[in-house]
């Protein structure tokens, strides 16, 4: 006979942190006895799920904050936390083709041939696809190449999108593409090679925050008629627990527990950029752990 779970809670998480997130939360389930059912996904789907399929989970962790406030605030909830980082990358394996010429001069060049298969996620549906395409922009002007941004674009075909970081991962690890435009997070916790690309580019430092903000793209919004503008800016990933989330008690306990400062050790450990504190913006927020407030 199974034992009686105490709480379950629904999770809707980022798929570019559920490889890095499973060994914690199986820990965590096991020493709660709570059930957490785990769907993972690209961030702008789990949106919709909450604004046009009128789902509401437990927890939800995103990889993009600014979908809280944009979408979700205050009316589906009254505050979201950032809780961690990251930056993109040029993500290959030793099977790719010129994966032994390919460095951080000539990454452009190598990914503008035409023997190369190239993938990227969907910018309408999660936010690595939609910064892929500012750090196409970003990239542009960085090198001073007038037509760069399309000249990458043209060669990750739509053939090779994929919904979330994760399916793209896998099909790197196949060897079915040659690159992909991913998170470092996610090449680290794959073992993937990768190109580190120049800061004023990779949107990983809030230093170059202004420089970011020259780089912007469309996508579909809450609905498929409309459509949202997303600027670029450092990347930070969000969470938070739905005003009338079902098992709000238990996702609270479970939110402590991942932003705890044992549990962002081992998350730093596992890949994940987690910041030392989460912010905390609006009101309602669980309170421990040291989170920083900015209203």
């Amino acid at each position: 006979m199974l034992p009686f779970a105490a709480d379950t809670i629904v999770l809707f998480i980022a798929a570019s942190l559920t490889k890095p997130l499973q060994p914690t939360l199986d820990a965590y389930a096991a020493r709660t006895n709570t059930v957490i059912l785990r769907e993972s996904g690209a961030s702008l789907e789990h949106v919709r799920k909450i604004t046009e399929l009128h789902r509401t989970p437990d927890l939800l962790l995103l990889a993009d904050a600014d979908v809280f406030p944009r979408f979700l605030v205050p009316k589906y909830s009254s505050w979201f936390a950032e809780f961690a980082r990251n930056r993109m990358v040029v993500a290959y394996t030793g099977k790719s083709k010129h994966a032994k010429d390919i460095d951080a001069s000539n990454w452009t060049r190598i990914l503008s041939r035409n023997d190369v298969e190239i993938g990227r996620t969907d910018p309408n549906l999660a936010p690595v696809g939609y910064r892929t395409l500012l750090m196409f922009d970003l990239a542009a002007k960085h090198y001073k190449t007038p037509g760069l941004a399309r000249t990458l674009l043209a060669h990750a075909p739509e053939k090779n999108i994929r919904p979330n970081a994760a399916e793209l991962a896998a099909l790197l690890a196949a060897g079915e593409l040659d690159y992909i435009y991913d998170y470092q997070s996610v090449a680290e916790s794959n073992g993937f090679k990768f190109i580190q690309l120049p800061p004023e580019i990779d949107l990983g430092d809030p230093k170059q925050a202004t420089l970011y903000a020259t780089a912007s793209v469309q996508v579909r919004g809450t609905s498929p008629a409309s459509q949202a503008t997303f600027t670029g800016q450092p990347i930070l990933y969000g969470a938070t627990i739905p005003t009338s989330a079902p098992h709000a008690k238990a996702a609270m306990d479970l939110y402590r527990h991942l932003t705890s400062p044992a549990v962002v050790a081992q998350l730093r450990a596992a890949h994940v950029d987690m910041l030392e504190r989460p912010i905390v913006v609006g009101r309602g927020a669980p309170s421990p752990n040291g989170s920083i407030e900015r209203r």
